[in-house]
């Protein structure tokens, strides 16, 4: 009774104990948040996803069938990062990233995704396929004065060839911006869906395009929880109106199936700004969503 409560249920995602284990696919958490530019605490967000996952331990995937907890999944726990340094903790997040075949994060701020990438990138051998979902485009070339900040990630995955810009997709955007900035992904072929277009063409339609420009190549999701709209996830840093529902969110994941997905992320969940954790159970409920899809490929 000393130890962290967790209603009899272990305290990992989805009620894993944590801890080193061999399998097919890990959980991980990244709790950096010191590149994040308005309200910071993302570093707590992996313990309040893991708390929120014990919703989601009561059987199989209503749509799919499949039961998560009969996957070859571990939950190896969070992450080391170098205290206050960003460049630093980039490097380490790369390092521990590389030494897993499958990879689910639980973030952290946005710019985790960048070094999870290049591990990725190197583990391939080419660059990735991407469906990027967020509120904001994060191709900054800087953000307020920092080159490795959240904002800058896709920005620096580009440039470094560690995604296919003709392969990558942006979902729910719809943050103030730059007229430069705007323009620049869409210049290298990159295809941007406002949550405007979202909401006038319908989640099967986006599903249809953004499954058109992955193709079968491997690709990545990288979920940035400010693409739904604050009434949905109002603990977030950097929260904007007008955003997706979580329903409209979990139905694009669930039409993707089949894609070929080689790791995912789910990012900048702030606990200090949820109400009744109903941010840290979306962010919980989408990374269970890509469990459920991709559980059937994993090898034992």
């Amino acid at each position: 009774m000393a130890g962290t409560p967790t209603f009899a249920t272990p305290p990992g995602f989805l009620g894993l104990p944590i801890g080193p284990k061999p399998a097919a696919l890990a959980i991980a958490g990244i709790p950096l948040d010191i590149g994040t530019t308005n309200r910071a605490g993302a570093r707590a967000a992996p313990a309040a996803i893991r708390t929120a996952s014990r919703m989601l331990v009561d059987g199989a995937h209503p749509v799919s069938g499949v039961d998560p907890a009969t996957l070859p999944i571990a939950d190896v726990g969070d992450f080391a990062i170098a205290l206050g340094d960003i460049q630093a903790s980039l490097a380490l997040i790369e390092r521990q990233a590389a030494a897993i075949p499958h990879l689910v994060a639980l973030g952290g701020e946005h710019g985790v995704t960048l070094p999870l990438l290049r591990a990725l990138k190197r583990r391939l051998g080419a660059p990735l396929a991407l469906l990027h979902v967020d509120a904001h485009c994060d191709t900054w070339p800087e953000s307020f004065g920092q080159a490795y900040g959240h904002g800058s990630v896709f920005f620096h995955a580009i440039e470094e060839g560690l995604v296919d810009p003709g392969r990558m997709i942006q979902v729910g955007i719809r943050s103030p911006v730059q007229a430069d900035v705007a323009a620049w992904a869409p210049a290298r072929g990159v295809t941007v869906l406002s949550a405007q277009d979202v909401h006038a063409m319908g989640v099967t339609a986006v599903a249809d395009r953004a499954r058109a420009v992955l193709g079968d190549a491997p690709a990545y999701l990288s979920f940035d929880i400010d693409a739904l709209d604050p009434a949905f996830a109002p603990g977030t840093g950097t929260p904007e109106i007008g955003g997706l529902a979580s329903w409209q969110a979990q139905a694009l994941i669930r039409a993707l199936a089949g894609i070929d997905w080689r790791g995912m992320d789910v990012v900048e969940v702030a606990p200090a700004h949820d109400v009744a954790e109903i941010t840290a159970l979306a962010a919980a409920t989408l990374a269970w969503e890509y469990l459920c899809q991709i559980g059937p490929r994993l090898s034992v």
